[in-house]
């Protein structure tokens, strides 16, 4: 059974119910703009789930929830779902947006002061700190938090930095729901996370950015799922996130645009979304 978020709760109208899973680190993007904007464009009704991308690919392949869209923070999480093997619910993908990791922290926190006055891989060692991260097995942003640590110790000669820092991969002392992380840091349950910096933006949370050299990214696409309940409205998502106003909104909670690059069977692409995404940058 499909769970809704609070979207489920806007007044009904005539139109489709498009169901939309997406990546936890959009939930401000979908909820507080996209959600509203797309129901008065189309007619249609926005009902999203939010939570970590892998988790929710392993739920569409394991029939626990059943989609329109998929959007996802990481390419890769595709591939999970893509090719007989893997059940072929998606066939083809958009990478459409960027955004970088950063160290969110929480103002009012007793540690607030020291981001500005020492470096941040020596504040996230100071005892007493409270850190929130997700799991790396459920969320793509939990295996870049790791990555981020082992590449910060070659970076700055720190050997042990990363489990100084983490402890164990799957440390529950940090590792949270990513739907959930952002309400953590907010209520002062933790004092700083690793977030995307599209998550800080929307929230006005003050972050910390990390060096070019060492800092993953969130790479978003989205996907039509196979035997789609809804592919009418399914498309007509697709086609408003991708169109003008989608990236309007998308600009405006901090997301990076990128060119429009098609991943998988350009053939298996609805005839009302062939002509916005002709212009995508094909790969194999």
């Amino acid at each position: 059974m499909l769970l809704w978020c609070s979207s489920a709760l806007l007044p009904a109208r005539a139109g489709s119910n498009v169901a939309v899973l997406y990546a936890g680190s959009l939930i401000n993007l979908m909820q507080g703009s996209v959600a509203p904007a797309f129901d008065r464009a189309s007619g249609d009704h926005f009902r999203g789930y939010a939570g970590g991308s892998k988790l929710l690919a392993n739920e569409i392949a394991g029939h626990l929830r059943r989609a329109d869209v998929f959007l996802s923070a990481a390419p890769q999480v595709n591939a999970r779902l893509m090719g007989a093997q893997h059940g072929d619910w998606v066939r083809w993908y958009v990478t459409f947006a960027q955004s970088p990791l950063v160290i969110g922290y929480n103002p009012h926190s007793r540690f607030a002061s020291l981001w500005h006055s020492r470096p941040w891989y020596v504040v996230l060692q100071r005892p007493g700190l409270r850190i929130g991260r997700t799991d790396p097995k459920l969320d793509p942003k939990g295996a870049l938090t790791i990555e981020l640590m082992r590449r910060a110790e070659a970076y700055y000669h720190i050997p042990g930095l990363l489990r100084r820092v983490l402890g164990g991969p799957e440390n529950t002392a940090q590792v949270f729901p990513e739907e959930t992380l952002m309400g953590r840091l907010q209520s002062g349950q933790l004092d700083a996370g690793f977030f995307y910096s599209t998550e800080t933006s929307a929230a006005g949370i003050p972050s910390v950015t990390l060096p070019p050299a060492i800092t993953p990214k969130a790479l978003y696409t989205i996907a039509l799922v196979r035997d789609a309940p809804h592919p009418r409205a399914a498309a007509a998502f697709i086609a408003f996130l991708l169109g003008p106003q989608g990236r309007k909104l998308m600009r405006a909670h901090g997301l990076a645009l990128r060119r429009l690059t098609l991943t998988g069977d350009a053939r298996a692409v609805p005839p009302p979304l062939r002509g916005l995404l002709r212009r995508a940058a094909p790969t194999p």
